[in-house]
C-alpha cells in the first residue's frame, strides 16, 4: 500500500500549478523569465496574485501527500517519505518530461503538515533573509539550510531530521544554477523582470 501511496503522492506533486495557470493565459512559463515553474518567475511574468496562487497551489500539494499519511495513522516516516514523494514529483514532472520547479513551496506545504513550528521558523527566515538580500534563491537556500537544526530545536525527532537533510539536499541540489549565478553577482533580485 506504501508504495501506491508514493506513486499517488509523486503525481500528486508533479501537477505543475504554475504551468498551468500560465497556459490558460497563452504563456509558457518555461520559455519566459528564468523558465522555472515556480511561484517567483510567476510573479516575474504574470503577476503578484498569479504567484500567491501558484505559492498556494504547490504548497498544496506537499500538505496533501503529508496529511494522507496523517489521516492514515502512517507514522512520522511515511508522512516523511510521502512529503519527499510530493517535493520529487514537483521537481521531476513527468508532464513536463521530468522537468520541473525547485520544490521550495512543495516542501513548505509538507513542513506546514508534518511540524507546523518549523514551518512557521522556515518562513520567518526566508522572509528575513529576502527582506535583507532581495534575493528569492538565497533566501530558500538559507531558510531550508537551516532546516536540520529547526528540527533538532523546535521539533526533535531523529526521523524527522533525517527528512529534513533530505529536503535540505533536494532543494539545494535543485539550486545549483542559482548558487553558481549568486557567486558570479548574475542572480536577479525579487521583483527583477529577466
Amino acid at each position: 500500500m506504501t508504495t501506491v501511496l508514493m506513486i499517488a503522492s509523486f503525481l500528486i506533486g508533479s501537477i505543475p500549478v504554475g504551468q498551468l495557470l500560465a497556459k490558460s493565459r497563452g504563456i509558457d512559463l518555461r520559455k519566459v523569465g528564468s523558465g522555472n515553474i515556480g511561484a517567483t518567475n510567476v510573479m516575474r511574468t504574470m503577476g503578484k496574485e498569479a504567484a500567491l496562487l501558484t505559492l498556494l497551489g504547490d504548497m498544496t500539494k506537499g500538505a496533501v501527500a503529508v496529511g494522507i499519511a496523517k489521516a492514515l495513522a502512517l507514522g512520522p516516516v511515511y508522512e516523511g517519505l510521502l512529503g519527499l514523494s510530493s517535493i520529487l514529483g514537483h521537481n521531476f514532472s513527468p508532464f513536463l518530461k521530468f522537468k520541473g520547479g525547485k520544490g521550495v513551496a512543495t516542501s513548505l506545504g509538507v513542513l506546514t503538515v508534518l511540524s507546523p513550528y518549523v514551518a512557521l521558523f522556515t518562513v520567518i527566515l526566508w522572509l528575513l533573509t529576502a527582506k535583507f538580500t532581495k534575493y528569492s534563491s538565497l533566501s530558500a537556500l538559507v531558510a531550508f539550510g537551516f532546516l536540520p537544526l529547526s528540527f533538532y530545536m523546535i521539533d526533535y525527532s531523529r526521523r524527522k531530521i533525517l527528512i529534513a537533510v533530505a529536503i535540505t539536499v533536494l532543494i539545494f541540489i535543485r539550486h545549483l544554477p542559482n548558487i553558481k549565478r549568486l557567486v558570479q553577482g548574475a542572480e536577479s533580485k525579487i521583483g527583477e523582470k529577466k
